[in-house]
């Protein structure tokens, strides 16, 4: 006897599947890169009017101003039973500038569509509504779904950050429709700190005075090996140097360089350690002045109190869809990072079956559509249990 009805929602979901791909093609039609709040404010209305089309009106429903990036959109669903909400955390934001379309549409090639942010994570969006209509028709008892929409999550999630962890600090559980792991969920994610380090030196002709300048791109590159240090393998700690410029000719003595640092923790006490280690940092040429910001970004995702029981519901509709439910680290952060980071319920990876985001092969397998949406289906039957 099975234990959740995810098979039933897995056919339903593959009954209506051009229905589906139509939606999917909808959404990565409209371009909302991360820095173009121009673009995001007219793509959140057609994104609402495709929710409401499907779903119907809302019982509830706030936009929170966005700033300088999109705004953030909530909108709540009521369920049939129990009281609660569980809360579908999306982010329709894309790392892909305006024009991409035109060069790359949305194709699909036998089981791959590939397509700009169509893996990440528009098909996540895609997933929540037909998780949704699957229960609903199925007629399985759910709690209230509420739907938070973010436009700045591949930039740092600064303006949805609050209203993400606001929603999530009643839910039942969150659930994260993100890329899965080759369709397994993600319950490590790595944490991420930025740095930006800036030498100002002094400039100076580098053939007929070479000695009255003091380059910042030497100095800089003096501090680099310092910065790549800070590496732990041990402790899965990363530090990559990003991006290095600097300079303003081939004859001139540099006045100024800069280093863009990526660093990757998974362990919350070598956050502290880089941090102090990158402020401590001081140039070896004393005409150099050395500048460091740091973004302390994302605290890392590690299992919580609740990840065993979520892994359990997660793995009960994957026995009715005839699936293992796996569960796999992952170096890149999402918006559930935050979510971990302070106890509460939270189950990442449950979006499509793909490769590539962020990446020109980035696509989503179409045989997986239907499995990844029946698998959150799933868990909220079980969760309303």
């Amino acid at each position: 006897m099975p234990t959740t009805h995810a098979a039933a929602a897995r056919d339903y979901v593959t009954a209506h599947l051009d229905d589906v791909l139509a939606d999917l093609a909808l959404l990565v039609g409209l371009e909302t890169p991360s820095q173009r709040r121009d673009l995001l404010q007219a793509a959140l209305p057609r994104i609402e009017a495709y929710l409401v089309g499907r779903l119907g009106e809302p019982s509830g429903r706030t936009q929170h101003d966005g700033g300088e990036h999109g705004d953030v959109l909530d909108l709540t669903w009521t369920g049939s039973g129990p009281a609660g909400h569980v809360l579908s955390l999306a982010h329709y934001d894309t790392v892909w500038p305006e024009g991409t379309l035109a060069q790359w549409p949305l194709r699909r090639d036998g089981d791959r569509l590939t397509g700009p942010g169509v893996l990440d994570m528009k098909v996540g969006i895609v997933q929540t509504v037909w998780m949704v209509l699957a229960l609903r028709e199925l007629g399985l008892p759910h709690p209230d779904v509420r739907l938070l929409l973010t436009a700045d999550e591949e930039i740092g999630s600064r303006g949805g950050r609050p209203h993400l962890e606001e929603a999530a600090g009643d839910a039942l559980v969150t659930l994260i429709a993100e890329p899965s792991a080759a369709g397994a969920v993600k319950t490590r994610r790595k944490g991420m700190v930025f740095a930006d380090l800036t030498v100002h030196g002094v400039e100076s002709h580098a053939g007929l005075d070479p000695d009255a300048g003091a380059s910042a791109v030497h100095e800089l590159a003096r501090l680099v090996p310092t910065v790549l240090s800070l590496a732990d393998r041990e402790r899965q700690t990363t530090v990559n140097c990003g991006t290095i410029s600097g300079g303003t000719g081939r004859n001139v003595v540099a006045g100024h360089a800069t280093c863009a640092v990526d660093v990757r923790i998974q362990h919350p006490a070598e956050e502290d350690r880089v941090v102090a280690a990158l402020e401590a940092l001081r140039p070896t040429d004393e005409r150099c002045r050395l500048e460091v910001s740091i973004d302390r970004n994302r605290p890392p995702m590690n299992p919580t109190a609740h990840t065993e029981r979520l892994l359990a519901l997660a793995r009960s509709a994957g026995a009715d869809l005839g699936v293992e439910v796996r569960d796999e680290p992952v170096g890149g952060a999402s918006d559930g990072n935050f979510i971990a980071a302070r106890g509460l319920p939270v189950l990442d990876g449950l979006g499509g079956i793909g490769a590539g985001p962020h990446a020109r092969h980035e696509h989503v397998l179409v045989s997986g559509l239907a499995r990844q949406t029946a698998l959150m289906a799933g868990i909220v039957e079980q969760v309303a249990r």
